[in-house]
């Protein structure tokens, strides 16, 4: 039976990579905001042999989350992997500047949505799936006041469910990816000479040789 992967904020970057590279062995639950890019995602998906279910939705709308969720349960009984990309990147700002509608979306991006998605998915992947997050280590950095409390949030979330489900499942990771390339690196680094950065692909394959 083909195993079943949900990548969240699956339609560029890193999540788009890990897509590409899953397709062979996983059938693909791609979840982003834009629905073309998750169409070219599904183009390449193909083009490797491999089939995707396009689900073109905010992370943040929690009814859309569920019904998401309900229906996985109803297709495929459940799911083997997860891998959670999305992440709002908001402008940097010195702390004392900084806005509070990028804050506030910040917070409902990129820690309440991930603890919600964590409640919603964890019994679809019982006790044998797999939970995959990823770490940038940017808390304390300055300007990144907004970016960085707010991942630094949503992986101390992870890292509480990784120490609960230790002894039981499922089986959740948290892993550094290098820097690449992506349209959030550009928003906080623009003009970065990128030749020397990893490409989203050769991290996707290292992060799969981790796992």
């Amino acid at each position: 039976m083909t195993k079943t992967v949900l990548i969240t904020g699956a339609s560029r970057g890193l999540g788009a990579a890990l897509a590409e590279a899953l397709a062979p062995t996983h059938h693909i639950i791609a979840v982003a905001k834009t629905t073309g890019a998750l169409e070219e995602l599904d183009d390449r998906i193909t083009a490797k042999g491999g089939s995707a279910t396009l689900a073109p939705m905010d992370i943040t709308n929690a009814d859309a989350m569920a019904t998401l969720c309900r229906g996985i349960f109803d297709r495929w009984n459940g799911l083997d992997l997860w891998c959670h990309t999305a992440i709002h990147a908001a402008p940097l700002a010195p702390a004392d500047h900084i806005d509070s509608k990028d804050f506030s979306k910040s917070v409902t991006a990129n820690i309440a949505a991930t603890s919600k998605l964590i409640t919603y998915i964890s019994p679809l992947l019982g006790q044998s799936g797999h939970a995959v997050f990823f770490e940038d280590a940017q808390a304390g950095t300055k300007f990144f006041g907004s970016y960085g409390a707010t991942k630094a949030a949503q992986i101390a979330l992870a890292k509480s469910w990784q120490a609960e489900t230790a002894n039981t499942g499922p089986k959740v990771s948290i892993l550094s990816p290098p820097p690449m390339p992506t349209a959030t690196r550009a928003r906080f680094y623009p003009g970065e000479n990128r030749t020397g950065l990893t490409t989203p692909a050769k991290a996707a394959a290292d992060i799969l040789a981790q796992l």
